[in-house]
């Protein structure tokens, strides 16, 4: 008997132990990988084309006609007082010497002058299948020995994709930094411990090498598409997310500690207490990430299974991890506020714990319709503005929050040029219909239209020719994409030609456009997907109507407030179609997390004591843990405005201020407040929405001797 007493009790460190050292081993294998996904990433326009747009086929039948592997750059160069003949030399003596060499094409236009005589331009093939961004800085570093008085700039699609990949360089660096050091400044305040914010901070560190290691590695074998926003929203999630399932667990084994002597069955308990919950949150984030494989887009549905793969990888962290590094540190790891035993702890006063929870629960058990009616009735308010969010998209040169060449470079060809030079629109029709399909091109907003040609001659490939709309609005403009709209129209009214159009923006045109439809598809089921899990998870059809409905009404309030803040404080020039669907998923998905932890709780305590004492107790013991995850999430998310994109400032906001939001008034105020007015019919239909309210007095059954597993 003593033999087998010892061996448990080895088992119960040991466990913990080989648990440690085993993530170690992870964090050091797959912590590298972190800094190795910007080579996977793909940040140019085919990591973003829609599947199956007009676009995506010409793109393809493009490859007949030229050699695809290149994309343009456009060099072009100002002076106020007009062109001076050592300028022209100067463009076309410094391309030259890059003409041919790895990286660039093997030939390049000559510079064409502006009718104004003040500025010039120059045409470059820059080779996609090496890394543009490296070909590009190189070119601007040659440039800026210009003479005197001359303004030069690289821009095109080549500029713009090194200035987004510039733009994501700091994703390794700067947002972890960002991330981590708010996070741990978080935990400090929350925890008044030194330790226990490192060993929190360390299970999301590992929780990111796992995560990383599994997308490098599916990224390199071309099984997922990995972008620059992709891999920001995967640092994010991962620490948000950890920190949040830490939180809960660290905090229910405070509780357990007090209770239990033996910090292994207090950590049994806690742990048991907290995979539930903590499971049915991962799960509803997993589930509603992936719905996004329901995209046309495949920058969308790359982001499904990355942002999944984090959320398992800070699952099992915290499940794993924490708990081992936790039962090894014991009560030393609250230092220096340990939690004591106390025989009584099991009748003790939670409120004097919970002192602001213990007094809001109480006012809310007093006046509950009056706070589920009043919060209720804020959110409206909010979401009455949310028609005004504009998210019909914005023109590519805005999506930079900061002054770049690309951006400048589009404004002097705007001035001097047709601004669409350099990114023509495609034509491909039949070469039956060759004719019929230039006159057709020349539509307003098209300067002028030539015919891909070889030895003089249209080339024919298949039967098919291509033509070249020059457009006199900047290739990423919404008057240019306005162009595309009339374009098409017309050349698909030429009997016979089977005319398609593509090129630069055409491809923002169909890739909006997809965004537009991916919201009215992907929205609706993830409303349905996160409903079936709450459903099971709760064993009820009414609290997950409710708490959907609470959730669903909360994101319409953000989206309304992010309006007012987006249009008359930041004065930005509108929102990608993709913003919102992005906010939707992770606020319905993360957001309804603290409804999960909270109603857990609740479900808990109603099967001992009731439903409206339960939501009472429940919101007690659980307020100040979901709101600091709330707040945690809140400012991991927030970092990713460290990031001078459009898209991501914007996301940052959205889902900081409606996690906040949730956090703080659907889940402390509305939530608690209805499920207290409504009592035990919220379980509807389970057994227990029938069993009566107990009284003071009267104990309520517990769900063992009812049988409702």
């Amino acid at each position: 008997m003593s033999t087998t007493v010892n061996t448990r009790r080895r088992l119960r460190w040991i466990v913990p132990a080989l648990l440690v050292i085993g993530w170690l081993a992870i964090g050091g294998f797959g912590g590298p990988f972190a800094g190795k996904l910007s080579t996977v990433q793909q940040n140019d326009n085919t990591s973003f084309l829609p599947a199956s747009a007009e676009a995506t086929e010409v793109a393809k039948l493009q490859e007949g006609f030229t050699d695809t592997r290149f994309v343009p750059a456009i060099i072009v160069a100002e002076r106020e007082g007009g062109i001076e003949p050592g300028d022209s030399a100067f463009l076309t003596a410094t391309v030259d010497d890059f003409v041919g060499t790895e990286g660039f094409g093997d030939a390049s236009s000559p510079a064409i002058p502006s009718a104004d005589g003040q500025a010039l331009q120059l045409f470059l093939p820059i080779d996609s299948t090496v890394e543009v961004k490296t070909s590009v800085k190189d070119l601007r570093a040659a440039l800026e020995s210009a003479p005197d008085g001359l303004t030069v700039f690289v821009t095109g699609p080549a500029g713009q994709v090194a200035d987004l990949s510039a733009a994501f360089a700091g994703i390794d660096g700067l947002l972890l930094l960002v991330a981590g050091s708010v996070v741990i400044l978080i935990l400090i305040v929350v925890y008044r411990s030194p330790i226990l914010p490192f060993v929190v901070i360390f299970s999301a560190i590992f929780a990111l090498g796992l995560s990383s290691l599994l997308v490098y590695l599916l990224a390199d074998a071309d099984v997922i598409a990995l972008n620059g926003q992709s891999q920001g929203i995967l640092f994010i999630l991962v620490f948000g997310a950890a920190t949040d399932y830490a939180l809960l667990l660290v905090s229910r084994y405070r509780e357990e500690l007090r209770i239990e002597k033996d910090k292994y069955a207090a950590m049994w308990v806690a742990w048991r207490a907290t995979l539930e919950p903590v499971a049915a949150s991962a799960g509803t984030v997993i589930a509603g990430v992936l719905c996004l494989l329901l995209s046309d887009l495949n920058s969308n549905r790359g982001l499904g299974p990355v942002a999944a793969i984090g959320i398992a990888a800070s699952f099992l962290a915290s499940m794993t991890f924490l708990p081992a590094v936790l039962v090894l540190f014991g009560r030393s790891a609250y230092w220096p506020t340990m939690p004591k035993f106390d025989v009584d702890a099991a009748h003790h006063d939670e409120a004097k714990d919970h002192r602001f929870w213990a007094a809001l629960a109480a006012r809310i058990g007093r006046h509950p319709r009056r706070f589920w009616v009043s919060s209720t009735l804020v959110l409206v308010i909010f979401a009455l503005m949310m028609p005004q969010f504009k998210a019909n998209g914005v023109a590519s040169s805005d999506v930079f929050l900061l002054d770049v060449d690309s951006v400048a470079g589009q404004e002097i060809l705007g001035d001097h040029f047709d601004a669409g030079s350099g990114s023509p629109a495609i034509v491909i029709a039949n070469a039956d219909s060759l004719d019929e399909a230039l006159s057709a091109s020349r539509v307003d907003g098209v300067s002028d239209v030539s015919v891909v040609q070889k030895a003089g001659v249209p080339l024919v490939v298949d039967g098919r020719v291509s033509l070249e709309a020059t457009l006199t609005d900047a290739a990423d403009s919404i008057e240019a994409e306005n162009t595309i709209v009339r374009l098409r129209d017309s050349v698909h009214g030429v009997e016979g030609a089977d005319a398609l159009v593509g090129g630069v923006t055409a491809t923002d045109l169909d890739t909006k456009t997809t965004s537009t439809r991916d919201r009215t598809v992907i929205i609706p089921v993830v409303i349905f997907v996160v409903f079936v899990i709450l459903a099971l998870l709760l064993r009820s059809l009414l609290a997950p109507l409710l708490l959907m409905g609470t959730v669903v009404l909360s994101f319409a309030a953000t989206l309304g407030i992010s309006s007012l803040v987006f249009d008359h404080i930041f004065g930005f020039p509108g929102a990608d179609p993709v913003v919102p669907l992005f906010a939707f998923v992770f606020l319905v998905a993360l957001g309804i997390d603290y409804n999960i932890f909270l109603m857990t709780r609740v479900r808990e305590e109603a099967l001992q004591i009731g439903t409206r004492a339960g939501t009472l107790r429940g919101l007690t013991v659980t307020g100040g843990v979901i709101t600091s995850a709330g707040v945690v999430l809140a400012a991991t998310f927030s970092a990713l405005a460290v990031i001078p994109l459009l898209f991501l400032a914007q996301l940052a906001f959205i889902v900081a201020f409606g996690v906040l939001l949730d956090a703080l008034i659907v889940r402390s105020l509305l939530v608690p407040a209805l499920t207290y007015d409504i009592g035990q019919k919220i379980w509807w239909p389970s057994k227990l929405a029938s069993m009566p309210e107990p009284t003071p007095d009267q104990p309520a059954p517990s769900e063992r001797s009812t049988s409702l597993h």
